[in-house]
Formats: structure tokens, sequence, C-alpha cells
């Protein structure tokens, strides 16, 4: 008789296990089953077949599964786990089923009934890893799943596995916001994140005012202290995604979602907008306005008041006053301003530059607009930090204090005054004005960003650390602030956090070259991150890419000659600096003085011939 023979073959792997199975048949052992067969018969297995895998064993609190695909694999990881908590919402929370997901992609040996190898055996220790409710995966899975899955994977790090030979790189996926990132609030404090409005208009440009009346409805909301407002990064990381509410909640940190869309036909609006209980998924409020687009401030004034309302939040003094306040009388101002924004957050040098002129356009129109103001003064500020473009100092400065004036609480008036004042070297003012911009939004992502930077300058690397890792939870997109943790998580000694910066940082920069391929900045980005991560290859190729893409662009050059650097490519880092150096503004020297990733070049005679040409010292901005 033949003997049958077990196929080797690629395989994504995956275990769940109930956390505490022992104890919940103890308290209740009928109900438990009972719950835990229905979980299986109208969950597990509709999921598992739904995501193209097959459940090869479930002898009752542990599932093994087998996927040909890793990203099916995961995914089905996380509707799991999404689908067993609305399962269990109304159990009293000790009687609750929560499982443990671990996924690993391995060889394995698999027959009709069974699959074997060290592979499974991974998969099933990652599972003991991983938090309750949690999805742990392996550095193998990650490795395929990079640029594939449209949800953030954050490194825990290398791990002894009982009975495998070799540390495991251990990856979550971040289901939630971790309650670290998130700032204080007062117990019981409503919270809020505003998504993205869909734009139903026949013009897709019309995205800029769709857009912006989410911003303002989010810059509204938080002039009321009584509630807690997502950061609008991180709702806007989601525009597109087809995701329940119900996994919208958690994964903002909030309970509560306003979501809307804008309809324009010439100078007619339409403006839909509901408030939705993510614990529920049911509506709490919804309303529809039609009218002139000139009425557009009436509109976002009457959706800000009713949340107010329905959420029983009490108004301070002065709020209900601040709420009612017209940011501009101008429609065509806050046109040209929307606009201004849209481009703003591209972060390029030609975006800033046509975003200042909008800008300009719109102050021009209505010299009170403090936003389309504080957005001259950010421009320009950005131009000079970023990109070296010659700022008039002062003039940006009465520029930003003009704003705030007009509107005292404008978070973006005060990063606006603290960048100017930066620019300027006085980082002592500049400290105090984002340190006001955070107490006025304290999710506003550029507050953190600017603050962590101006930390960093003065050498308090360990605040410094903390502002860019907020500043990288506020923005899902952000690929400068993980950048820039490699180096301050390597030189504060904390190596693993350094690899977990480095893979952030890579991650997210092969996801914005996904999105806008000519992007130079990601591919520096991507090169360091390679580099700090070993792999020299990788680096090198990125960043020739992003030398291909901006020959004459200084912040790529500089931070290219870095990668170079670190990777021991002294000549070409040399010849790079010497091609961009002296052009460079005064603050680029004075970090290039001090940079640590130039240490391989220190006493290297063409290095210290371009040191001696150095003019005179400024302030070290970073990237």
């Amino acid at each position: 008789m033949a003997l049958h023979r077990a196929e080797r073959r690629l395989a994504a792997i995956m275990v769940a296990d109930v956390v505490g199975y022992s104890r919940l048949m103890g308290r209740d052992d009928a109900g438990t089953l009972a719950r835990l067969k229905a979980c299986r018969r109208e969950l597990l297995e509709p999921l598992v077949s739904e995501h193209r895998g097959r459940i090869i064993n479930f002898p009752g609190d542990n599932a093994l599964c087998e996927f040909a695909s890793i990203v099916d694999a995961v995914e089905c990881a996380v509707t799991i786990q999404r689908g067993v908590a609305e399962r269990e919402q109304a159990v009293p929370r000790p009687d609750r089923i929560y499982f443990r997901i671990g996924v690993n992609l391995a060889d394995i040996l698999a027959e009709k009934r069974s699959v074997y190898g060290d592979g499974v055996n991974v998969a099933a220790r990652l599972e003991q890893l991983c938090e309750p409710g949690g999805v742990a995966i392996s550095g193998t899975a990650y490795d395929h799943l990079r640029g594939r899955l449209d949800r953030e994977l954050e490194y825990v790090g290398e791990r002894r596995l009982k009975n495998i030979d070799h540390p495991v790189r251990v990856y979550r996926v971040v289901l939630t916001r971790s309650l670290a990132t998130l700032p204080p609030s007062m117990p019981g404090q409503p919270a809020i994140a505003v998504m993205p409005f869909v734009n139903r208009s026949s013009e897709p440009d019309q995205d800029y005012l769709s857009d912006g009346i989410a911003d303002d409805l989010v810059t509204e909301l938080t002039k009321v202290s009584g509630l807690f407002v997502a950061s609008r990064h991180s709702a806007f990381a989601l525009k597109g995604l087809a995701l329940d509410v119900r996994e919208l909640g958690p994964r903002l940190g909030v309970r509560y979602l306003l979501q809307g869309s804008l309809r324009r036909s010439a100078d007619r609006i339409r403006v839909t907008a509901q408030l939705v209980d993510t614990d529920t998924g049911g509506y709490l409020w919804a309303e529809r306005f039609d009218r002139v687009l000139t009425d557009v401030f009436a509109v976002l004034d009457e959706i800000t008041r009713s949340i107010v309302e329905v959420l029983k939040v009490k108004l301070l003094p002065g709020e209900n006053d601040a709420l009612g306040k017209a940011p501009t009388g101008d429609i065509a101002a806050y046109q040209l301003y929307l606009r201004g924004q849209q481009l703003f957050r591209q972060r390029s040098r030609h975006a800033y530059e046509v975003a200042r002129r909008l800008f300009q356009q719109a102050a021009g129109l209505d010299p009170d607009f403090a936003r389309a103001l504080a957005g001259i003064a950010e421009c320009e500020a950005s131009l000079h930090l970023h990109h070296g473009g010659v700022l008039p100092i002062d003039e940006t400065l009465a520029t930003a204090d003009r704003a705030i004036r007009i509107e005292p609480g404008l978070a973006v008036a005060h990063v606006a005054r603290g960048l100017a004042l930066t620019a300027k070297g006085d980082l002592d003012r500049a400290e105090l004005a984002f340190q006001r911009a955070i107490a006025l939004e304290p999710e506003h992502y550029e507050a953190n960003y600017a603050y962590a930077r101006a930390c960093f300058q003065r050498g308090h690397k360990e605040q410094a650390a903390r502002l860019f890792r907020r500043a990288a939870a506020l923005r899902p997109s952000d690929i400068f602030a993980p950048l820039i943790l490699i180096g301050i998580d390597q030189g504060l000694g904390q190596t693993e956090r350094a690899l977990a910066s480095a893979r952030q940082a890579l991650c997210r920069a092969e996801r914005e070259l996904e999105r806008q391929p000519e992007s130079a900045r990601a591919a520096y980005v991507a090169a360091a991150a390679l580099a700090a991560l070993g792999d020299r290859d990788g680096a090198l190729r990125y960043a020739a890419r992003a030398l291909a893409l901006e020959p004459n662009d200084h912040p790529v050059q500089y931070n290219v000659a870095c990668t170079y650097s670190c990777l021991g490519e002294v000549e070409l880092a040399l010849d790079v600096l010497e091609r961009t150096m002296p052009n460079a503004p005064p603050y680029r020297w004075a970090w290039l003085a001090q940079d640590a990733d130039f240490d391989p070049l220190r006493e290297h005679p063409r290095f210290a011939a371009l040191l001696a040409h150095a003019p005179g010292t400024g302030i070290a901005t970073g990237p």
C-alpha cells in the first residue's frame, strides 16, 4: 500500500486561543460553551472561508487555520477580533470571551487534516505574547505585508520563543489607539472624531471644500473645553476606507463620530451631517442643510451647537460667543484659504509657494482673516526651515502676531509664531508659542512636531522623543517624526526602539511612495530607515532614487549624504555635501557641525575643508 506523503509549501498560519478558558467554564460552563459554539459557527467559520482559508483544527478553546495569503490571514484575524468584541458587548465584562491571535508566514508540511513544522509552533507562541483581543504577527509576516495592509503595524521587539532555536521579530496589529498617545482628559468627557466629509459634487476638485468643512468643524469643536476632539490627521488617514463605525471608534480612541457629505452646484450647497455612537452603531443626530454657499459658516455653527446639545456638554463663559464667530465674512477669501490649506499639507517647496500665494490673496480680500495670515507666516517659516528659503523674519513674525491679535485662540497662529521665532533663533519664546498651541489644541500635529524639533535643537532629547512619538501617532502618514526618532533613539542607547522607529519610518515611506512615486522625501526616508536596519543595497537604491527625483533640492541632498555616511560610503557622502553645502543656509551648517550621522567623516581632510568655509552659525532644524 502506498504511503501518503505530506506536501511542503509556504503558508500563512493563524492560531487563535480563548483567554482564560478554564476560568470562564468554571463561572458558567453551559453559557460559555454555547456562546463559543455560536461564535465558531456564525463568525469564525464564515470569516475563514470568506478570506480563502481553512480551519485545520478547532478542538474547543483554540483554532488552527491555514491561508494561502498572509494579507488574507491578517485581515481575517482583525475581522474576527472585531466581530467577537461586538458579539460580547452585552455580556458582563468578567464573563466575556476574548481571543488572542498569532499569525506567521512559513514553510510547512501539510496533510489533509493537519499541518506541521516550526512555522506552526511560532504562530502558537506569538498568540501567547499578544494582549486579549489582539493580533501578533512574526517578522516574516511583516516583511511580506509591508505596503499591502492598510493598518499600522507596531514593532514589539525580538523575542525568544519556547522550543524555537532563533529569536523572532514580533509585531502587533494596531487595532485601537494606545492610551499612551491620548492626552489627559476629564473623566466622562465625550470624545469625538470628525471624519472627512464625502464630496458628492459632480466636480472632483471640490474636495478642497468638503475637506475644509470637516477641518473647520474640528477647529470649532476644539473651542469647547468639555469635548475631546481627535486629531484631524488620524481621522483623515482613514479617508476612503470602508470600515464599520464600530471599528472606527476604537481605532481613533473616541466614542462618537461626526460623518457627513457635501454637494455643491454653482453657489448652492447641500451639507449632510450625522453624529454616530460607535458603541452601538446608531445615529444620535442627523440633519441636512440646503443653503447658499455664503451661509457655510452658519451651517458649521448649527452642526457644532447640535453636537454640544446632543452630548449634553456645558459651554463655559466665552465659549458660546467664540462658537458664533465666523473666521471671515468673505466667501471668496475662505475658498482661497481652503485651497491653500490643501496644498500646504503636501509639504513640498512648490506646494508651500503656491499655498502662500493663495493665503496672500485671501488676506488681500479680507485683511482681518486670521487663518489666512497664519497660513502666510507658516508657509514662509516652513520654506525657510525645510527648504532654505530666504525668510523676512520680522515681517513673518509680525504677520503671525497680527493673526493672534485677531483670533487669540487659533492654535495654528501660535504654531506659525513659534516657527518664525525658531527661524530667528529665539527658542525660548518659540517653545512658549508651541506650548500655547498645544494647550489650545492638544491633538494639533504641527504644534507637537514643531515643539519636538525645538526640544531636540536644545538637546532635550528625552522630551523631544516623547513629542515626536506623539506627533507620529497623531499623523499616521507622517514620515519625518519616525525618521528623526531613529537618530534620537540610537543616541539614547535604545537600540530596540531605534529599530522600531526605522521599521515604522520604512513602512510609512513605502506607503507614501505607492501613493506618490515621485516623492524624493519618502525615498530618502526609506533609504535612512533601511540603512539603520542593515539593508545596504536597499538603502543605496532608495538614496539614488531620491537624488534622481530631486537632484538640486538641498534637504534631499543633505539627507542622502547622511545615509551614505552611515553606510561608510565616505567619498559619495562628501561629493554630495560639497555640491549642496555652499548654498546652504547658516542653520544647516550648524547642524552639519554636530550631526552624529557624519561622525565617520570627521577626520577626513575634505570634511575639515568643507567646515572651514562655514558661514556664521545659525539654528539647526533637522530634516
